[in-house]
């Protein structure tokens, strides 16, 4: 409930008065319900014969022997007297730390509550001949409310230990994640010997075999073998995935068919599973922006409750039937019972945590409480295009060379590119290779924001870029190359120019599929109501294509990454609220700048380090899975916060006894407790329906 309480040991939070809870949880289950699970059985066991020896009579119809009548006050005191400062310790601690400083909670009311009732019953067994008139019924006997204060401490008893095994089952999806990594590796020596070693001694740089059924140590890069993963553990998917060498492999994946091995290039807090972990238990850290309606409401509600309180206990000593006093005394106690705002403290922050324990399962990750909210309302998507729209592994498609040989082109080219980790650099050292071409050192390399790239090739001033570059560099394109260029975009090849020692050397094409599982995602979007907007820094006509292809509302090309986050502004001041999907680089301004950014989880960490939700898989179909989860957490606090509200303006007046003129109905104690503890059951109830949400 308040994240900024931050403690080295295990205590209760100074605002709310709630047990803190561990900033990440182990991957073994706890019992941390124990001590207050005892409490409640023992508190349970003594508070029945104080129910059954007070009510009874009342309810059974039945008599207890008049003997009984002189020995009845000092056992119910026996009993009560166990049951109130040792099982209520905990409150009555909490309830006196909340005055110091002035921080009144639900705890307050609590031991408020239970306090009086107790205390006034001491009194009456002890010193019954101080009490006036006001307090003596027909026979001239003091009212003992023992078995009240007993049974309001085991329903806050019982309350406390369903919402404590609530709260544990919360973080099951975090545990459920670390439970992921197997405990040990198989490494592979230099001489070619595999040893099983724990995985905390895996170093980047090892190799290891990963065996059919075994789970992936770490994350890596396959060196030999093929075989199918099981990634849906980590992205929600189902279906399993071809792995074969040069692909990367994500830790905690199962292999399934045949054997492959790895170099290990993320151990530790590096590693995919490590960064999920991290930010799900981040997000459930969070606070919500609803969360501020229910902090107003909590400022105020205590003081006001506890102002009811007395306000009733006055009213019922002056108006209501004798004894007077007595009805005022149950009236008070009853009112700082049923306020216990012990349900609109959870209303939100349980939400919050279960829908982040699902997102997790479902591949989706929130960065915080903040963006579940946001992004329910986003009405426009813009989206990157490479490794977005398409699958990010772009080939060489064509070579032009200009008084020079292809390969040489080739070779100067992909030696300059070799120091880059741009999807087009990759493309281009990997079709060098194929051709078995070597690749020299480079010198003074440089990237040239929105143009390209530079530097020196054995002695050779290499450059290669946009028209952007060619203009700055003022080198001219060959009008039969211009022609070509042109026909190359409108197949949707991104062409990129090579200029050496200050002229023109040639043109490289490069072409990116677009994704399987785009067309059907952006159909899907669309119908959600979502504007569709690319935002590329790809030549206009390539972008235009692919726009056509996929139906995309509207396309802005040839853009910078300065450019991109003004645009993404441009769009905000025209009223609309914008989400922004890319995996690269280029990308960390605008999904910084968008209401909601949206980082592919195949692209860079500084991409994911930027967003507000990473998918993991990097499937634009994702973003449907995480905005109806967004809408359905949000329709669950606004249902949790409507019932905290409606419960407490509906019960406070009943327990205040406002309808007693008309109905003759009042509220005993015991039912405020009840009540109190069952509005606080329904609300952790409603909370875990989302552990269910969006199949």
């Amino acid at each position: 409930m308040h994240p900024e309480i931050v403690r080295d040991v295990p205590g209760d939070c100074p605002i709310c008065g709630m047990a803190l809870e561990p900033v990440m949880p182990s991957a073994e289950v706890e019992d941390t319900t124990r001590e207050v699970r005892i409490r409640f059985w023992i508190s349970a066991a003594l508070t029945l014969p104080l129910l059954v020896t007070t009510m009874g009579p009342h309810l059974a119809d039945w008599h207890l022997p008049d003997a009984w009548l002189g020995v009845a006050p000092w056992v119910e005191l026996a009993l009560a007297s166990i049951v109130v400062p040792w099982g209520a310790a905990r409150f009555f601690a909490r309830g006196w730390r909340s005055l110091r400083p002035w921080r009144p909670n639900m705890y307050t009311l609590i031991a408020l509550g239970t306090g009086v009732a107790w205390g006034y019953s001491v009194l009456a067994v002890l010193v019954p001949h101080a009490f006036p008139a006001g307090f003596r019924d027909e026979a001239g006997r003091v009212g003992l409310y023992f078995e009240a204060a007993a049974v309001i401490v085991t329903l806050v008893l019982l309350g406390e230990w369903l919402e404590q095994r609530t709260r544990r089952n919360t973080g099951a999806a975090i545990r459920a994640l670390l439970s992921l990594a197997p405990p040990t590796a198989v490494r592979i020596d230099a001489d070619g010997r595999e040893a099983e070693i724990p995985l905390a001694h895996v170093h980047v740089g090892d190799r290891l075999r990963v065996r059919p059924g075994a789970r992936v140590p770490t994350d890596g890069v396959v060196l030999d073998g093929a075989s199918t993963l099981d990634e849906s553990m980590l992205t929600g998917e189902s279906l399993p995935v071809d792995r074969k060498a040069g692909d990367r492999v994500a830790g905690a994946t199962i292999n399934q068919t045949g054997t492959l091995v790895i170099r290990a290039e993320k151990v530790g807090g590096d590693t995919l599973l490590a960064q999920i972990v991290d930010l799900v238990s981040r997000a459930q850290r969070s606070r919500a922006p609803a969360q501020r309606l229910a902090d107003r409401v909590a400022a105020w509600f205590v003081p006001a409750v506890i102002v009811v309180a007395v306000a009733a206990f006055v009213a019922w000593a002056a108006l209501g039937p004798s004894p007077a006093l007595a009805h005022a005394l149950i009236a008070a106690v009853s009112v700082l019972i049923i306020a216990c705002p012990c349900a609109l403290g959870l209303a939100t922050p349980l939400s919050i945590m279960v829908s982040t324990g699902r997102g997790a399962q479902l591949g989706v990750l929130f960065r915080d409480a903040a963006a579940i909210e946001a992004l329910r309302d986003v009405d426009t998507l813009v989206l990157d295009k490479t490794g977005t729209l398409t699958e990010g592994r772009p080939r060489l498609a064509s070579i032009t060379a200009v008084a020079a040989v292809e390969d040489e082109v080739l070779a100067l080219a992909a030696s300059l590119e070799q120091s880059s980790e741009h999807p087009i650099a990759r493309a281009i050292v990997t079709a060098a290779a194929e051709r078995g071409l070597a690749l020299s050192r480079v010198e003074g390399f440089g990237s040239i924001t929105g143009q390209g790239v530079r530097g020196r090739v054995d002695g050779r001033a290499v450059a290669i870029g946009n028209e952007a570059l060619l203009a700055s560099a003022r080198v001219g394109v060959p009008a039969e190359v211009e022609a070509q260029a042109a026909a190359l975009r409108g197949g949707g090849a991104s062409v990129f120019h090579v200029v050496v020692d200050g002229r023109y050397a040639g043109l490289l094409a490069v072409a990116d599929r677009v994704k399987p599982s785009t067309p059907a995602a952006i159909a899907a979007l669309k119908q959600a109501g979502l504007r569709l907007v690319m935002l590329t820094g790809d030549h206009e006509a390539t972008a235009r294509r692919i726009g056509r292809e996929l139906a995309i509302d509207e396309v802005i090309a040839d853009v910078r990454p300065e450019q991109k986050a003004s645009t993404i502004q441009r769009l905000q001041a025209e009223g609309r609220r914008v989400a922004m999907a890319g995996d690269g680089l280029n990308d960390a301004p605008a999904l910084a700048a968008a209401t909601v950014g949206i980082a592919m989880g195949t692209g860079t960490d500084v991409a994911m380090q930027s967003a507000h939700v990473t998918l993991v898989k990097g499937d634009l179909g994702a973003i449907l899975r995480a905005r109806r989860l967004s809408a359905d957490t949000v329709r669950n606090i606004r249902q949790n916060l409507f019932f905290a509200f409606v419960y407490n303006a509906l019960g406070v007046p009943l327990a205040a006894g406002l309808l007693y003129p008309v109905t003759g109905w009042t509220l005993t104690p015991a039912f405020a407790a009840a009540a109190m503890s069952l509005s606080s059951v329904s609300v952790v109830l409603n909370a875990l329906r989302l552990s269910r949400a969006v199949r």
